[in-house]
């Protein structure tokens, strides 16, 4: 009348994992960090900042591994809008530091947001908010 299960039970193959690579959650942290610091120093070297740019190509090589592929090509944004875009994946390059505890990318990351806002500060007209 019923015909016998022929699959593996959903709790059996929660035993079977050890057969796929799984990354760590701090794995996990590198990998998207890297990826944020990656984008910062494409904006970083859109903007022009070497010095800075060759801190964060540091941070991204000590987290890959590997020296950072450099940008190449231009947006054709204004500086405002790079400024502010730079401000931004630093602040979620400090989030993910914070979280793995990494005080060099967290530090690194912080002065990069203060360096963006000083600048978005001084690009803003007069009386803008």
């Amino acid at each position: 009348m019923y015909e016998p299960i022929r699959t593996k039970s959903v709790h059996r193959m929660a035993d079977d994992h050890d057969r796929y690579p799984h990354r760590s959650r701090e794995e996990e942290l590198d990998i998207q960090l890297a990826g944020h610091l990656g984008a910062l120093l494409a904006v970083t070297d859109e903007l022009g900042d070497d010095p800075a740019a060759e801190r964060i190509a540091r941070q991204v090589a000590r987290l890959r591994g590997t020296p950072p592929v450099r940008h190449a090509g231009l947006s054709g944004a204004g500086p405002a809008a790079l400024h502010h875009r730079a401000h931004t994946l630093a602040g979620r390059a400090l989030v993910v530091a914070a979280s793995r505890a990494d005080t060099a990318a967290a530090i690194l990351a912080a002065e990069r947001m203060d360096a963006h806002a000083a600048a978005l500060d001084t690009l803003r007209p007069v009386g803008a908010l």
